[in-house]
């Protein structure tokens, strides 16, 4: 019998954890289950969610509803295999041996559903392609 491979873990990081790096992290735990040991956080985190970004995920069956932004601790960092950041600059600190990635994407911070859709649906085409890589027997 094969050895398992470590689960892989992703932390995804923007400024509030209110709507990008929740996004990102709904996706991931939707499209990949336990494959993945997937965290979120935020720099200056938010009191709240988006609403509008709870709204746009609910449209493709993701409720996100109960989730709640998490402050950005040196420990996630340091337990992830991968970091994504998503316009948090330089407030995410860097350790040797981890895999940074930048993801530049629009901030739906006080947009409406009509505005976060696009984002929302490049969120999930950058998640889909990072599982074909980093747990590529993940169905995706």
């Amino acid at each position: 019998m094969p050895d398992t491979p470590p689960r892989p873990s992703v932390l995804f990081v923007c400024v509030h954890n209110a709507g990008r790096s929740q996004m990102a992290a709904a996706f991931l735990t939707h499209l990949a289950g336990d494959r993945v040991q997937v965290r979120s956080a935020g720099s200056a985190p938010a009191g709240t969610v988006n609403p509008a970004v709870v709204e746009a995920l609910a449209e493709v069956g993701i409720d996100i509803s109960a989730e709640v932004p998490k402050v950005l601790t040196v420990e996630a960092v340091q337990a992830s295999d991968v970091v994504i950041t998503m316009g948090c600059g330089d407030t995410c600190p860097v350790f040797p041996g981890k895999r940074y990635l930048d993801w530049r994407l629009p901030d739906p911070a006080g947009q409406g559903v009509d505005a976060v859709r696009p984002i929302r649906d490049e969120i999930e085409r950058r998640v889909r392609a990072l599982i074909t890589e980093i747990a590529p027997t993940a169905r995706v």
